[in-house]
């Protein structure tokens, strides 16, 4: 059982992970409505809106941190203890 002080630590990992999700959320945010108020401002619509591109391989990039901060741990954590117990059950 993890101590009061490792527990705590652990929680801080967990938040600082989120925190920085948040922060890549909102760079994508304001980056991706910057380059198309400037693809509509230069080119306009009846033009390839090339801001789509950049959109979505950076929405990819994003997804991806999104998963390792929010989903990341919790299933590390669930294949480790499943590991474990079949290790365990094995030894037997």
């Amino acid at each position: 059982m993890p101590t009061d002080d490792e527990l705590r630590q652990i929680a801080r990992e967990s938040a600082n992970e989120k925190v920085g999700f948040y922060s890549h959320l909102a760079a994508y945010v304001g980056v991706n409505l910057f380059l198309a108020a400037l693809w509509w401002t230069t080119s306009g619509p009846g033009t390839f809106p090339w801001f789509i591109i950049v959109t979505f391989g950076w929405g990819i990039g994003l997804a991806s941190h999104y998963v390792g901060a929010f989903h990341g741990k919790a299933y590390t954590e669930r294949m480790t203890e499943r590991e474990y117990r079949r290790l365990k059950g094995e030894q037997r």
